[in-house]
């Protein structure tokens, strides 16, 4: 199948194809699915001299790694004291500081390979829709205070100086997070990957396993590969290859697009390079690209196949409701991924059985997370450390399948009528 067509693949710096799986193979790790989990795991355990093999159904970057809207910063998709009350609270600053540990193995990555074309760019900035000071203000001297992070806080005079719109009011600015070209970065970590050794085999969908004993075996169209260990990193694109993880997951689609180039109108509606994103559970997130000229703009999310024509015009209303001064931009790309969500919004990430890993589920945090998660997965294979274990109170639960998914639409919905019942004041 061919790579979508989306900004990234418009302007990724490398591409070239890779064979697929012919004849066995024989290694110490196979990792299924080439995105930024999987990625990570593989050069995690290729600098540490594993011979690794990385099978990869379509290409590299293929699925919701290589098509997101580029955010890295710390955090799950559930909040903080939901995941203190889950798993304890200091459970729940270890588990902090492991994103936030993500975002950091990001950024050493891209200095440490001179990935200029993943264009990282300082600064995410998370605001209000409505007046609210007093709460923003708490969250903050919590956050400070349980986790010692700190954000920059900003007031609606602040706000509007930058994001010249009568929607927003207070806002919380993270000078540590940063916003980049995704699969640009993916597409590095692959060649690094090959340069240390490891095989990247695409077109190469795994389609059964043997996975008891100590030699596990994967098999392809074109072959199989034995190893002793495998690590499963489908994300929403994982089929029913492994049921355990099929049925601990739904499949969520979220939508973006990006606007034609139009930088001086752009400008006049938005005068910072921070990547932007509002307070709403069903919210909106945006960031300017290609040197300010065009916005990237992502958002809302179904549990099944939906016109994107249709979505994007839901968010072309949302950039315009935003933004009245956007009225007459353009959309000239749209497109849609499958994010994975579990029924805790935690991601999943442990050990099935000896030798046999998944890490998985990352709930539209994936940039950060995917990243910790794939380290630690690799540190748990070379025994380096147990981290892993940390995650061991969100377990592959079950998702609840067709009737999970009317759930989570249900669910949707009704975060967006409370958002629009919060904000019909202002």
């Amino acid at each position: 199948m061919p790579y979508p067509d989306t900004y990234y693949k418009r302007t990724v710096a490398e591409s070239r194809a890779r064979p697929s799986l012919s004849g066995a193979e024989d290694c110490d790790a196979v990792v299924i699915g080439a995105g930024l989990a999987g990625l990570t795991t593989a050069l995690q355990l290729a600098r540490a001299g594993q011979k690794v093999v990385l099978l990869e159904a379509e290409i590299v970057g293929f699925g919701a790694s290589g098509r997101n809207g580029g955010f890295v910063s710390p955090g799950f998709a559930t909040g903080g004291d939901d995941i203190a009350r889950m798993a304890g609270k200091d459970v729940a600053r270890k588990l902090f500081h492991l994103s936030a540990e993500g975002v950091e193995f990001i950024r050493e990555t891209i200095r440490d390979l001179s990935i200029e074309s993943a264009e990282p760019q300082p600064g995410i900035t998370s605001v209000l829709r409505y007046d609210d000071a007093a709460s923003l203000r708490t969250y903050r001297e919590q956050l400070l205070r349980d986790y010692d992070y700190e954000l920059d806080y900003l007031d609606t005079e602040q706000v509007r100086a930058v994001l010249k719109s009568e929607r927003y009011f207070q806002a919380l600015r993270n000078p540590k997070a940063f916003h980049m070209h995704p699969l640009n970065y993916l597409r590095a970590m692959a060649a690094e990957i090959e340069r240390l050794g490891g095989k990247i085999l695409e077109g190469s969908a795994a389609t059964s396993t043997s996975l008891s004993g100590p030699e596990k075996r994967v098999c392809a169209a074109g072959g199989e590969v034995r190893a002793r260990h495998v690590v499963f990193t489908t994300g929403g694109y994982t089929g029913n290859l492994e049921r355990r993880l099929q049925r601990a997951f739904l499949p969520i689609a979220t939508y973006v697009m990006v606007s034609e180039e139009a930088p001086d109108l752009i400008a006049s509606a938005i005068a910072t390079r921070d990547a932007i994103g509002d307070n709403r559970r069903a919210g909106d997130y945006y960031r300017l690209v290609d040197d300010g000229k065009r916005i990237l703009w992502g958002g809302r999310i179904t549990t099944r196949a939906a016109s994107t024509d249709g979505v994007v015009s839901e968010l072309r209303r949302e950039m315009t409701g935003t933004y009245p001064q956007l009225a007459g931009l353009k959309t000239e790309l749209a497109w849609s991924g499958l994010m994975s969500y579990a029924r805790h919004l935690m991601p999943q990430i442990g050990q099935i059985e000896p030798g046999v890993w998944h890490c998985t589920a990352f709930g539209g945090h994936g940039l950060n997370t995917t990243a910790m998660g794939g380290k630690i997965v690799a540190e748990a294979i070379l025994g380096q450390s147990d981290r892993y274990k940390l995650f061991a109170p969100f377990r592959l639960v079950w998702a609840g399948g067709v009737a999970g998914l009317a759930v989570a639409q249900l669910t949707y919905w009704k975060l967006q009528a409370q958002d629009w019942w919060r904000e019909r004041a202002y």
